[in-house]
């Protein structure tokens, strides 16, 4: 399919969720339980909050919207934030699709239907698209993982942590352990 082709096929089947990998294969993502959504919200809630009140430019995203990476695959990450100088570039017409850009700074956070594997994947096309900072939360094995371009993958085997928004965000810090789990 074309990128308007997949575009429409999202839009006549808006009640599934889906993502197109790099080669074009459409993957049909399971929705979310309501536990690991309200999570995501939470987080997206924090964030939103403080960049908002720090005013950061730029346009935050929650799970529903899609990018058309450089790499032709859309995506879809629980939370997505996009500098304002690069979202400010695209046309009305791109912003109303997936827009094709990679995001900035990406979160996922690993719902029980989601394979690691394939979310640990996810963060190094969104790291080889551009993207400048990824957080994948694992909430089932209580696990997190820190990803930026040209450093090794940090690890932390808690989610009673504190995630550093260092150096994109200076001074954010998500405190995960107050976000009910």
């Amino acid at each position: 399919m074309s990128e308007d082709e997949f575009f429409r096929f999202c839009q006549m089947n808006d009640t599934l969720n889906l993502e197109r990998d790099s080669e074009g294969n459409i993957i049909f993502m399971s929705p979310a339980g309501c536990f690991s959504d309200s999570f995501n919200a939470d987080i997206l809630g924090v964030f939103s909050s403080w960049l908002r009140e720090n005013k950061v430019p730029g346009k935050v995203f929650g799970p529903s919207a899609g990018f058309t990476l450089p790499n032709r695959a859309v995506r879809s990450p629980d939370v997505a934030w996009v500098n304002r100088e690069k979202w400010d570039a695209l046309s009305r017409n791109d912003k109303e699709r997936f827009s094709p850009i990679c995001p900035d700074f990406v979160i996922e956070v690993r719902s029980k239907s989601d394979s690691l594997i394939y979310l640990q994947n996810k963060m190094q096309e969104y790291l080889a698209n551009g993207c400048r900072l990824a957080w994948l939360i694992d909430r089932i094995k209580e696990k997190v993982y820190v990803y930026e371009p040209g450093c090794a993958i940090v690890e932390y085997s808690s989610l009673d942590i504190q995630l550093s928004g260092e150096p994109l965000f200076p001074g954010f810090v998500l405190n995960l352990g107050e976000i009910e789990n």
